[in-house]
């Protein structure tokens, strides 16, 4: 099985984030990467609904023999993550967990924002984070409502964007955060932007390169490392021309992109 390929898949181009840093990590492998751009954003969804396009996306993974399955979707790991372990025992599965615990251990104020969508902050992985990890820590939590949809469009230094990411951060730096944790993959595309605001002495942490890191961990334990593919396919239930663009813009990568359609939440017609 180390020919096959790594699944990743996310509500849109998100999980890019984190595919940019498997790819970093382990050139040698080949991805397939399903963004579901037809049901973009998750967060404001039913995490009911959220956990079953999860089932159906790993299902058509495990149909292209995705050997292991990245949930690079902080909702759809809040969402469904568990449900998937339990469904699909035979397959490992790598989720985002918000970065809690590495901001609680370094931050010096004891105050820390957490920007995420709703499903990640009402899920029970974010409480279970929280309960263990933040004990002594303020938390300050934002949605940053309408990014997730600026950075689909590629639209990562507008006004409008960075409206949404002032609203967000200003009221948490008058509270003295030294520490910003990026709860939702889409967010690293607008990482200077969020520097630029909150100023060098406040940590940004992205938690995609850990992910990367968890991933190569997991296929070297299973003896399923690649080290001559590097083959790259991307799939969308949305507009391919949409995907290709930010692939793009998000990238710098020149790729086709295959269309899939929903049969109903949890089936794909191929």
């Amino acid at each position: 099985m180390n020919t096959e390929p790594i699944g990743v898949f996310d509500s849109g181009v998100g999980g890019l984030s984190v595919l940019r840093e498997i790819r970093s990590l382990m050139p040698g492998e080949d991805i397939i990467y399903f963004g579901d751009q037809g049901h973009v954003p998750y967060g404001p969804r039913a995490m009911g609904q959220i956990q079953d396009f999860s089932e159906g996306i790993a299902q058509f993974l495990l149909k292209q023999r995705a050997k292991i399955i990245v949930v690079a979707c902080n909702t759809a790991s809040a969402a469904a993550l568990t449900y998937l372990r339990q469904t699909f025992p035979e397959v490992p599965f790598v989720g985002m967990e918000p970065a809690v615990k590495p901001a609680a251990e370094k931050t010096q104020t004891g105050k820390v924002g957490v920007l995420a969508t709703p499903a990640t902050f009402q899920g029970a992985l974010y409480a279970s984070v929280v309960e263990r990890f933040a004990n002594g820590v303020e938390l300050f939590q934002n949605t940053c409502n309408g990014l997730v949809q600026q950075i689909e469009t590629g639209d990562l230094n507008s006004e409008k964007t960075r409206q949404i990411l002032r609203n967000a951060l200003q009221p948490m730096l008058e509270n003295n955060i030294d520490t910003v944790v990026l709860g939702c993959t889409h967010y690293p595309f607008v990482i200077p932007l969020v520097e630029e605001i909150v100023g060098e002495k406040v940590r940004v942490i992205d938690p995609a390169p850990a992910v990367a890191r968890q991933v190569k961990r997991l296929l070297e334990t299973r003896g399923m490392i690649n080290e001559t593919g590097g083959i790259l396919r991307f799939v969308t239930s949305g507009e391919a021309a949409a995907l290709k663009s930010s692939l793009n813009i998000l990238l710098g990568i020149n790729s086709e992109v295959e269309t899939i359609i929903w049969k109903n939440d949890l089936e794909i017609v191929a």
